[in-house]
């Protein structure tokens, strides 16, 4: 997403309408299939952790923090170094950090896969290279950073599964690749989507992710209420 204040003159620039179309395209894509490759449910309650970057990370906390069996989520960095896990130092798009969103997950509740299908969904459109809408730059592109080789093993056949039946226009171009490193983002930008609701970005990209969310899921569907 845009600072402040060049949030408001982008928007003021381009227009409502084109933000709006570029933001709500995921929305109104093809309902994406479940995948055929998961881990089962597990037997006992746990905690696991996915790290996901669809862009803006503010829309992309607001989609997964809403999922029945996400115990927590953090919007944060990932795919560069400690030293430069800021958001002053990453929106030079010099970092090689991806806007990203930790989730902590019980296993018992929801699998894997399941989390996958909602990022494919609802999150993020996946055939954006290094963009999503109107935020332009590596640093909103698409990544799964997969914390063990069963998420590497998951995440790829889901994509290829994808892929395959041709679900979207075009190719999926999200990255898989190891999780280094998950570094937490500043304070403000937690649960940004939930407290400031009447924020033009938000109500333009991500309230259209969360109302998707509660239709194509609604099974899944939580009323977040916050916890930051």
């Amino acid at each position: 997403m845009q600072s402040f204040s060049s949030l408001a003159n982008l928007l003021l620039a381009i227009g409502i309408t084109t933000s709006f179309l570029a933001c709500t395209a995921q929305a109104a894509a093809p309902k994406v299939p479940p995948a055929t490759t998961d881990a089962p449910l597990a037997a006992k309650p746990g905690k696991e952790t996915a790290v996901f970057a669809g862009g803006c990370f503010w829309g992309t906390q607001a989609v997964f923090e809403r999922v029945k069996g996400v115990l927590k989520t953090t919007a944060g960095y990932s795919g560069g170094s400690k030293q430069t896990a800021t958001y002053d130092q990453v929106t030079t798009e010099t970092t090689g950090h991806a806007e990203s969103v930790e989730v902590v997950f019980d296993p018992s509740e929801i699998t894997y896969g399941q989390l996958l299908r909602v990022f494919f969904s609802v999150a993020h459109d996946p055939t954006q290279k290094d963009r999503q809408g109107p935020d332009v730059g590596p640093s909103y592109r698409s990544a799964i950073f997969y914390a063990n080789d069963e998420q590497k093993r998951l995440a790829l056949a889901y994509i290829a599964q994808l892929d395959a039946a041709k679900v979207f226009p075009k190719k999926i171009v999200t990255e898989v690749t190891p999780l280094k490193g998950f570094y937490a983002a500043e304070d403000y930008h937690q649960d940004f989507a939930l407290k400031n609701p009447n924020h033009p970005y938000i109500q333009v990209c991500d309230r259209p992710k969360i109302a998707a969310l509660k239709q194509q899921f609604p099974e899944l569907f939580v009323d977040y209420k916050g916890e930051h």
